[in-house]
C-alpha cells in the first residue's frame, strides 16, 4: 500500500471522495490536508471556525496537517506555501494523494503540475455530478451550506442541508455540486464520521473580494454563514449543551 494523504476541505466533494478513495486496497490513506486562513483562523474559501474542522477530524479518526495562508495570499504565495509542504510530505514518505474535483480541466493540470513527483487520485473525474449528489445523500452523508457566489446564488440557500428538495431548488445555471464555485458545504456526517459534529447556525455575513485576473477593481462576492461548534456534555443524568 502507498503512503498517501488526502486533500481535505471540509466539504461535501471531499468526503465523497474520501469515502471512494479507502476503498482503494492499494492506498494508505493516513493524513489530511487541509489550507486555513491563519490570520482569521478559519479555512480558506468555506469560512468554517477551525475548531469546527478540529471536530470533524477528530470524528473521521485522520491526523490533520494544514498550510497556514496570510490573509490574502497572492498565487505566488499560496504556490511556494504549497512546495513548502509537499517538498516535506515526500520527505516523510509520501507518494500519492487524494482530491475530490470533478470536471475542472484546469484546476487538475495545475495541481499536477504542483505536485511533480506526487501520484494524484481523482476518485469523482468527470462524473455526472447530479448524480454525484444524489449518491452522496443515498449514502447517508449530510452537509449544509456554508459559503455562496452571491451572483448566482440567493443567500437563503446558506444554512440549508443537502437533500433533493435542495437539488430541485437549484438554478439552471448553477452545477448541482458547485463545481464552479457556485456553493461551498460543511459535511457533518456520514459513513466515514464515527459519530455526527454538532453544531449551530450563526449569522450570515456578505464579504467582496477583489475578482481574479481582473485588469480593472472587479469585485465579487460572497455570502456566508458562521457555523459555530455545539459540544454536549452529560453531568449526573443532566445534559449540558455547551457552545463554542
Amino acid at each position: 500500500m502507498t503512503k498517501t494523504y488526502f486533500n481535505w476541505s471540509t466539504g461535501k466533494d471531499s468526503a465523497l471522495a474520501l469515502y471512494y478513495l479507502q476503498k482503494n486496497k492499494k492506498l494508505n490513506i493516513d493524513q489530511l490536508l487541509t489550507t486555513v486562513n491563519a490570520t482569521h483562523d478559519r479555512v480558506s474559501m468555506h469560512g468554517l471556525r477551525r475548531s469546527l474542522l478540529k471536530k470533524q477530524i477528530d470524528f473521521l479518526g485522520l491526523p490533520l496537517s494544514t498550510i497556514e495562508l496570510p490573509e490574502q495570499p497572492s498565487m505566488k504565495e499560496c504556490g511556494t506555501l504549497m512546495t513548502t509542504k509537499v517538498d516535506q510530505l515526500k520527505k516523510d514518505g509520501y507518494t500519492d494523494c487524494g482530491f475530490g474535483d470533478i470536471f475542472l480541466e484546469n484546476l487538475r493540470a495545475y495541481r499536477e503540475k504542483q505536485l511533480q513527483g506526487i501520484t494524484c487520485h481523482f476518485p469523482l473525474w468527470k462524473k455526472d455530478t447530479k448524480a454525484l449528489l444524489l449518491e452522496f445523500i443515498a449514502l447517508g452523508f449530510k452537509a449544509v451550506v456554508v459559503c455562496l457566489n452571491n451572483e448566482l446564488l440567493d443567500p437563503s440557500f446558506l444554512g440549508r442541508k443537502l437533500d433533493s428538495t435542495f437539488l430541485e431548488d437549484l438554478p439552471d445555471n448553477v452545477d448541482p455540486c458547485g463545481e464552479n464555485g457556485e456553493y461551498h458545504t460543511f459535511c457533518y456526517d456520514g459513513p466515514i464520521f464515527k459519530k455526527p459534529v454538532g453544531f449551530e447556525l450563526g449569522e450570515k455575513v456578505l464579504r467582496e473580494y477583489k475578482k481574479p485576473n481582473s485588469k480593472k477593481d472587479k469585485q465579487i462576492g460572497f455570502w456566508f454563514i458562521d457555523l459555530k461548534l455545539k459540544t454536549i456534555t452529560w453531568y449526573s443524568n443532566r445534559l449540558m449543551i455547551t457552545k463554542h
